[in-house]
């Protein structure tokens, strides 16, 4: 299986913003982190739909440019306020050999989910600057609104298995504003 960080996800991560860095290369739940330091956290489910997923995510997955996925696409959210603007792909074997369940997530947290199963593995963070060239980047703009020029974003496989999900999380700017 490949690595997640190909050539587009090798970025240093000590090149984000200094006040970013943390919430960036935290190794556990950002899920968890988010809600201990946001009260009023909660998700806002935008889509989750079969799909192609982008063409960056097919090598970390072993897909083909056919294939289809569920791809689920959520805001973390602070009350009204955007926190980080949540990608995941889930190929057809994953959802029949160990995630079934996650077809059904509905607003609960997928990261509370993967987190809370101790067979679960995650790969290493691969990161990202990402600018409006990148879907996701204009993914995130049609969910929030207006962002700045380039917003940092990070992405782990989670593997069941051999059932793997790619996760990718992009942190919008009220994140760099809090404290770790």
């Amino acid at each position: 299986m490949p690595h997640i960080a190909s050539h587009r996800w090798n970025h240093p991560a000590c090149l984000a913003p200094r006040a970013l860095h943390p919430w960036l290369v935290h190794p556990g739940s950002l899920t968890a982190r988010l809600i201990a330091h946001f009260p009023a956290f909660k998700v806002r489910l935008l889509r989750q739909r079969w799909a192609r997923p982008n063409r960056d995510e097919l090598g970390a997955l072993g897909l083909r440019r056919r294939d289809l996925a569920i791809v689920r696409e959520v805001v973390l959210m602070s009350g009204d306020t955007p926190l980080v603007f949540a990608h995941s792909v889930m190929p057809r074997q994953a959802l029949f050999h160990g995630y079934q369940g996650l077809r059904r997530q509905g607003v609960k947290p997928l990261g509370a989910t993967l987190f809370a199963n101790p067979k679960i593995r995650r790969s290493q963070l691969a990161y990202r600057q990402l600018d409006r060239r990148h879907a996701l980047y204009r993914a995130a703009q049609a969910a929030v609104g207006p962002l700045p020029a380039a917003l940092w974003a990070r992405r782990s496989r989670f593997e069941l298995g051999s059932a793997r999900i790619l996760v990718t999380e992009v942190f919008l700017p009220a994140v760099r504003e809090a404290k770790p």
